[in-house]
């Protein structure tokens, strides 16, 4: 599995954000130094977490416990 690239993000909990589009998979690596990836995520999810006002608060509230998840690092 290949990361996509990454960008980061202005976050105190989410150091960066990368979309592979073709397997639907976001990847989130925080500040901590983890990276983990978010599967079967639409394209216009990872958009609007990308450009929310919170990223943390997004992802802890649209993503966790919606889509499966696994830490890779």
């Amino acid at each position: 599995m290949n990361n996509p690239d990454m960008h980061s993000v202005k976050s105190s909990n989410v150091a960066a954000l990368g979309y592979d589009a073709d397997n639907q998979m976001v990847y989130v690596r925080f500040q901590n130094g983890t990276l983990y990836t978010y599967s079967n995520v639409p394209e216009h999810e990872y958009e609007a977490l990308n450009n929310a006002s919170s990223i943390g608060s997004y992802l802890h509230r649209n993503f966790k416990n919606v889509y499966p998840y696994q830490r890779i690092e």
